[in-house]
């Protein structure tokens, strides 16, 4: 069976294709959005974080017998005190100036991480394998569905839609909410809104971390794997509306799947089909599909 000359099961590869790349956009760019939106600072460290995520699955792997599954849990955390301390001793300093301040300085940070591990890493990617759990791929008649990928799009759908649920509909997610639009308020109520913040900037790096861990299987592992995302994940976040949670969600996986059929279709324009729609949406709703208009 062809449709528009394209036989199903290449179609369909290509939509699998998306999805898995559309779920490391949503995450990604969930971290990008928790971040903006409740610290305001535009974290262009991301990229960087999310290879740490990888890197050190891929080094506990190597030099200590660490499994993956123990990395899902512990990268996270490992990449999440390192954001304490950016946090703490960095970003906390910058948080009354103009958003040029941080995305410099961040981006300073991203340059600074990237270039310490290509010094000792070199930029070739290192290969790390798919847990035995999820080795092989399961006949669904059109094709053969690799297990290992649909695993990174459930669990990619679950952290998001389950941090989506926290920040927006639980007593916590208002606080946080409140706590940056008027902290003296909330301090009021015996809060302590700095803790918060900082907290809140360690969740959304290791939301990067976690995204890192489900990449090393998928993709090569290498200092520079994250540089290679992070712009495309700044336009989903762009185009779902800054600071917006559902929108970096429902964004990042709409546009992975128009990216996947484009490479069926009109392969050519499969690198910058992001960035028309992030032009387009732009000048027809400058603040983004899910943003709010100040």
């Amino acid at each position: 069976m062809e449709i528009f000359g394209i036989s199903l099961p290449a179609l369909m590869s290509q939509l699998l294709l998306g999805l898995v790349n559309g779920s490391f956009y949503a995450i990604l760019s969930l971290g990008l959005a928790v971040i903006f939106g409740l610290l305001n600072v535009i974290n262009f460290a991301h990229g960087a974080l999310f290879m740490l995520g990888a890197m050190f699955t891929w080094m506990a792997g190597s030099y200590f017998g660490i499994n993956y599954w123990v990395m899902l849990l512990l990268s996270p955390i490992l990449v999440g005190i390192i954001g304490v301390l950016i946090e703490r001793f960095l970003l906390r300093h910058i948080y009354k100036l103009d958003h040029l301040y941080g995305l410099l300085l961040t981006l300073g940070l991203s340059l600074l991480i990237e270039g310490v591990f290509r010094s000792i890493y070199g930029v070739s990617g290192l290969g790390y394998d798919t847990p035995e759990l999820l080795e092989g791929a399961t006949n669904v008649g059109v094709m053969l569905l690799p297990n290992y990928r649909m695993w990174v799009v459930v669990a990619s759908l679950v952290v998001c839609f389950a941090t989506w649920f926290v920040i927006e509909k639980t007593r916590l997610g208002a606080y946080l909410r409140a706590g940056t639009e008027n902290p003296r308020l909330v301090e009021a109520f015996g809060v302590n809104v700095p803790l918060m913040i900082m907290l809140t900037y360690a969740f959304g790096v290791g939301l990067a971390a976690f995204a890192g861990v489900l990449a090393a299987p998928v993709y090569q592992v290498t200092p520079l794997m994250g540089q290679n995302l992070i712009i495309t994940v700044f336009a989903v976040v762009v185009i779902g509306g800054m600071g917006s949670i559902m929108g970096a969600i429902v964004t990042g996986l709409g546009l992975g799947i128009i990216e996947g059929l484009t490479k069926v279709f009109y392969p050519e324009a499969s690198a910058t089909v992001v960035f028309v729609i992030m032009v387009i949406v732009l000048l027809v709703r400058p603040a983004g599909l899910f943003g709010k208009a100040k």
